[in-house]
């Protein structure tokens, strides 16, 4: 299945220029049932890479654009009168899809954002007084900019520790920004085509549950996740027991896509940023010295000695 791997990432290269550690994020969070909030400025082909990954893994697709008016029910759906039966029918939001966007999720007040809890923590929605199902596989990737300031809403911790991984997107090379200029000015991107189904999509997460991972590798894991408790005048929360969950199916799966059957410590410091970077609160006086989050854990990795 490795070869199918490398197929759906370069058919998604035929649209998305670099950014190959998103586009890993995601397939990660797809193949492991976690949902992925990403940070960058607008621009940066995130709405294209998820649009383009639905594509490749014929996937349903919907995006939501998250606005201050935005009612919950414009997410979830709601109970709809129907005058001419005399019943209330159910009316489903795009929540009900396979790949759901939510972009720039922090423009909405958090009714809206806590809106989406239910659906991704329990991957079923209550309307009314019936709950329902959603489809498998289900994946929320949210995006926020992390430059504007006004007219945002902090994203609750609660709601944060449900992402499985923050994906930090940076701005393309000088070569890739022209390659990319060139090919929308002459309209020259290609077409994306189905490389594997639904049914494939699941053999694959079961291969990356056979992945082996040594118990010392496993010691390590949370290690690295305990130590983000620790006292500290940079902490002010560290990472929940469900961060060393996801960094354990994380790392399983990051050493699967690079064709390895088994993890290695290097294999966790990959993917350990992502997974802890949105879950390990800075205290005030860290944020005041312009002390990052990926600085607290850069220190924390460094005092862990590796199996």
């Amino acid at each position: 299945m490795i070869s199918k791997i490398d197929a759906i990432k370069k058919e998604i290269g035929k649209v998305v220029i670099g950014q190959e550690d998103m586009i890993e994020g995601l397939l990660i969070g797809l193949l492991c049932e976690g949902h992925i909030l990403v940070e960058g400025v607008p621009g940066l082909a995130k709405t294209t890479t998820v649009k383009a990954l639905s594509l490749a893994l014929e996937l349903e697709f919907k995006r939501v654009q998250f606005t201050p008016d935005l009612l919950p029910s414009d997410i979830i759906g709601a109970e709809i009168y129907d005058p001419q039966n005399n019943i209330f029918k159910i009316k489903k939001g795009p929540i009900f899809t396979q790949l759901l966007l939510a972009d720039e999720i922090n423009r909405s007040p958090s009714k809206v954002q806590s809106a989406l809890l239910e659906a991704m923590q329990e991957r079923q929605v209550t309307i009314g007084d019936k709950s329902f199902k959603l489809p498998s596989p289900f994946m929320v990737m949210a995006t926020q900019n992390p430059l504007e300031q006004e007219g945002v809403y902090r994203l609750p911790e609660a709601q944060l520790d449900r992402f499985m991984m923050k994906l930090k997107v940076q701005y393309n090379s000088e070569d890739e920004e022209l390659d990319i200029m060139r090919r929308v000015a002459t309209k020259s991107s290609e077409a994306i085509s189905a490389i594997i189904s639904s049914n494939e999509l699941d053999l694959i997460s079961k291969e990356i549950e056979k992945v082996h991972i040594d118990p010392e590798v496993e010691k390590y894991i949370v290690a690295l996740v305990r130590k983000t408790r620790d006292s500290n005048s940079s902490i002010r929360y560290g990472a929940s027991p469900r961060a060393s969950i996801d960094l354990y199916k994380a790392s399983k799966a990051h050493a699967y896509l690079n064709g390895k059957d088994f993890v290695t410590p290097v294999d966790i410091v990959t993917v350990s940023y992502s997974i802890l970077r949105h879950r390990v609160g800075l205290s005030y006086e860290a944020r005041a010295k312009g002390i990052s989050s990926d600085d607290v854990l850069k220190d924390i990795i460094n005092s862990v000695d590796m199996p």
